[in-house]
């Protein structure tokens, strides 16, 4: 570093140079004893060189508590989400999915957690108005197959699910364009993705959402009851990794994952997990993964529930979101329908 760059006296930086100190690393790693001692300083000095020192390696302004009590930085929006795409999802979620963290979307097979993934994708390229971020999403798959064809339907169908947005503002919007699909069939390979791809999606701007489909498939057959350790240790490392992804690049990670049936209560599963189709179910792969999430939602198919419509005389199966956990939000839980526009929630009293 060109050390008269820093905002210290000039009989300061002739003290660094003279006692042979090149780096900040090298200043940061000493004591103030010991740099008052190479440097022949005052502590005075040291104190003054220590505080210009670490504002030269700051990369992030410090925000003051009143600066985010009033939110007036756009960039720095602490309310800021992601919108699902249907007001009435956005209303039980607070306005959407949050900008940093980790959400994990649990359920059972056909209980519309990819439909959900698709929809979220769509919605990261609205503008910021109408609750996107103007960007892309990378979308990996590790199990099946991308729906090509059901993500086409869906481009499609986006005058009649945002209705809420003008016309020409959704013709504008290239959706096919932006959305990048990777596949990833063991752990080193998503390894891979989330160190190295990704990240370079995420420093051009390219995208701002990540979607994983799904977690569980990762750990399905590569470990077995005796590798529990060697399965935390990944879980912890993708767990950090996405985390430091998504506050880095404020960009919100949607993890999808399966379901484990439990037996009794004295099971070990999660007290506030929803019971599907009248099985006790949990979120797979334990505590460990537990830890990394920021929110849970859980996903169900309700038995012996319809909603009657034009096209389905008989009705549509309707399926519950249910807040599991997450730091701003109470366990509340509302009904949704999959259609062919895409997922939309339902106005009516939803259980407790």
């Amino acid at each position: 570093m060109d050390w008269d760059q820093l905002d210290v006296n000039p009989r300061v930086i002739a003290a660094i140079k003279k006692a042979n100190l090149r780096s900040i690393k090298e200043i940061l790693n000493l004591s103030g004893a010991d740099l008052q001692r190479l440097t022949k300083l005052s502590s005075v000095d040291i104190q003054y060189l220590l505080r210009a020192v670490s504002n030269a390696v700051r990369k992030n302004s410090v925000l003051t508590a009143l600066q985010l009590f009033q939110d007036e930085d756009h960039s720095t929006s602490q309310h800021q989400k992601l919108s699902l795409g249907c007001s009435v999802l956005d209303s039980l979620l607070r306005g959407g999915i949050p900008l940093t963290g980790i959400t994990e979307i649990a359920g059972e097979s056909s209980a519309g957690k990819t439909q959900i993934g698709l929809q979220l994708s769509l919605s990261v390229q609205y503008p910021y108005k109408y609750g996107g971020l103007e960007s892309g999403a990378v979308y990996i798959c590790t199990e099946d197959i991308f729906p090509h064809k059901r993500l086409q339907q869906l481009i499609e169908c986006q005058p009649q699910l945002r209705a809420d947005v003008p016309h020409d503002v959704v013709q504008k919007i290239k959706f096919g364009n932006s959305i990048f699909v990777e596949h990833a069939a063991d752990i080193e390979t998503f390894h891979e993705y989330i160190t190295k791809r990704i990240n370079v999606l995420l420093a051009r701007g390219m995208v701002r959402l990540i979607v994983v489909d799904s977690m569980a498939a990762l750990f399905r057959c590569e470990f077995s009851a005796k590798d529990s350790v060697l399965k935390a240790k990944y879980l912890q490392t993708f767990g950090a990794k996405l985390h430091q992804l998504s506050s880095k690049f404020r960009t919100p990670v949607v993890c999808i994952n399966q379901v484990t049936d439990t037996i009794g209560e004295g099971s070990g599963a999660d007290h506030s997990s929803p019971r599907s189709a009248g099985k006790s179910v949990a979120p797979a792969l334990g505590i460990t993964w537990s830890n990394q999430l920021l929110m849970r939602l859980m996903v169900s198919r309700t038995p012996n529930l319809e909603q009657p419509t034009e096209d389905a005389p008989c009705g549509r199966p309707l399926r519950t979101m249910r807040v599991v956990f997450a730091p701003h939000l109470p366990q509340f839980a509302c009904y949704y329908t999959v259609k062919l526009e895409g997922v939309k929630g339902v106005r009516m009293e939803t259980p407790t």
